[in-house]
């Protein structure tokens, strides 16, 4: 389901690209730093994941950023009760009046994952624009949280027994159970179950958004760099799968480095060796490969 608004001229600013050698270095230490905090801030996170992208996203422009959101939660009304009046408020506040949403054509821009982007457009992804309704209504004092739904992300106000679901990149459009049902079994052809709207962890909604970009990159090959940073900050997160490992080594042979894809390949290989040295081998296999392909 798409929201009815207009697709307006595309963008003119060139895809970003990733900031220098030193630079990336910076961002990925206090990405690191943040990310295994005792509470990790979501926005920070989200910003320092823009700053890997963006060379151009300096100190001043994440500053900027984060005083955006500030002037946007000034925006929201002072307690205007239940999670309804919350959630019709930000509707009303980010969807009307600042033009905060979403169309069919955000899910080609890399911007579209990164939160200044987002802020600068008021376009994006529905879980980057759903992190604009989180940062601005937690701000504001509202009882806010993400909520990943298969297929599209929205957010929800209140307690259990009083949610109410509001879909950002549709303006903030408030949504009746029906709405959701039908939402979910549109993007993913599924029921929608309860468990579905519990809330989401801030650090389960950050390996969501860098999945989408190495979803993004993935389809196109010729910005690999893209997955390889997004991949580099995946494996940063205080969990994530062993395979990552064997994806970053791939990358390393795609962008034509292939001694340390190879020696990555057989790190990886003799990791899984224990648990299944057919894939072992056959890693190996791909590390041979690659060395040879230095002659």
């Amino acid at each position: 389901m798409h929201p009815p608004f207009p697709d307006p001229d595309p963008d003119p600013r060139p895809q970003p690209r990733p900031p220098s050698p030193e630079r990336a270095a910076e961002v990925r230490e206090r990405f690191a730093e943040e990310v295994r905090s005792e509470r990790p801030d979501l926005a920070t996170l989200c910003l320092l994941l823009g700053a890997a992208a963006d060379g151009s996203l300096d100190e001043a422009g994440i500053d900027a950023a984060q005083m955006e959101l500030d002037r946007l939660a000034g925006q929201l009304p002072y307690r205007p009760g239940g999670p309804l009046a919350w959630a019709t408020a930000a509707h009303q506040v980010l969807g009307e009046r600042f033009g905060f949403h979403g169309v069919a054509s955000d899910y080609r821009r890399l911007g579209s994952s990164l939160l200044h982007e987002v802020l600068r457009r008021r376009r994006g992804l529905p879980i980057l624009l759903s992190v604009v309704w989180l940062e601005v209504a937690r701000r504001a004092g509202a009882p806010v949280y993400g909520v990943a739904l298969p297929g599209h992300f929205v957010v929800g106000f209140g307690p259990a027994e009083e949610q109410v679901l509001a879909d950002p990149f549709d303006g903030g459009r408030v949504l009746s159970g029906a709405d959701a049902q039908t939402l979910v079994a549109g993007a993913a052809g599924v029921p929608l179950e309860p468990a579905m709207l519990e809330p989401a962890d801030p650090l389960d909604v950050l390996r969501r958004i860098l999945n989408n970009v190495r979803a993004w990159a993935a389809a196109r090959p010729e910005r690999s760099e893209v997955g390889l940073w997004a991949v580099d900050l995946s494996l940063l997160m205080p969990s994530h799968p062993a395979r990552l490992r064997y994806d970053r080594a791939r990358l390393l042979v795609e962008r034509g480095d292939f001694v340390d894809g190879a020696e990555e390949l057989e790190e990886y290989a003799g990791l899984i060796d224990a648990v299944d040295e057919g894939a072992a081998a056959k890693v190996r296999g791909e590390a041979r490969a690659a060395r040879a392909r230095l002659n």
